[in-house]
């Protein structure tokens, strides 16, 4: 389970503070698929960062898997990012130097996981590019690059995914298979799914929508 108890995010813009996120907290059950939704600087994405561990909060606790993250070390949170976490990015962030297959193995190496290249292998035919292992970045498009990040995402079999506009940069063919792709992958593994998205019709789609309005939840509905 997830918990937010009254985060808020201020950061320092110019002479004043800035207030992104004010007072925000709900709790997402184990293996919910939710759906974080609002205005571009509603706060949606720096939610997402804080729930990762990627930033931490300047009030208010977030708890993941029973584990404060808030008062963890970045050590600990790197541990927890590797033991429980998969973390899928709009602009992909895969390595340019290495091939797809490399990309995905990343996460499971430094876990030292005897297995990493059978399952980057597993894991690239699941998402439907089983004969693209061998290609860098480069000579993949856009959405072949999202698949492999997803392939990524899921390498330590993270008991949470956070995605942060994964369809975002993709046209809307591309981006329709990237959605299935993901919740299929939720479904099977009952993974908690937490999914930042300005698109409503995806957002539908999901068992919760969460939407925030100027750092603040104004709505939160389960399907």
């Amino acid at each position: 389970m997830i918990v937010i108890k009254d985060v808020t995010k201020t950061v320092r813009s110019g002479t004043e503070d800035l207030t992104i996120l004010s007072n925000v907290s709900a709790e997402i059950p184990d293996g919910q698929f939710v759906a974080l939704t609002g205005a571009s600087g509603s706060g949606k994405s720096t939610l997402l960062g804080l729930l990762a561990g990627l930033d931490a909060p300047s009030e208010g606790s977030i708890t993941i898997d029973g584990d404060e993250i808030t008062t963890m070390s970045e050590d600990g949170l790197a541990e927890l990012r590797s033991r429980k976490i998969g973390f899928i990015f709009q602009s992909f962030h895969l390595i340019p130097s290495l091939t797809a297959l490399e990309n995905i193995m990343i996460p499971m190496e430094i876990r030292g996981a005897n297995d990493a290249k059978q399952r980057a292998g597993e894991l690239l035919d699941d998402v439907g590019l089983s004969d693209r292992g061998h290609h860098y970045p480069s000579e993949l498009s856009g959405g072949e690059q999202q698949r492999v990040a997803i392939a990524r995402a899921f390498a330590n079999r993270p008991k949470i995914l956070f995605a942060d506009e994964p369809t975002g940069n993709l046209d809307s063919r591309n981006g329709q298979h990237i959605f299935e792709l993901m919740t299929d992958l939720h479904k099977q593994n009952n993974v908690t799914l937490v999914m930042v998205t300005h698109d409503q019709a995806l957002a539908a789609k999901a068992q919760r929508q969460i939407v925030l309005r100027d750092g603040k939840v104004v709505s939160d509905e389960i399907s």
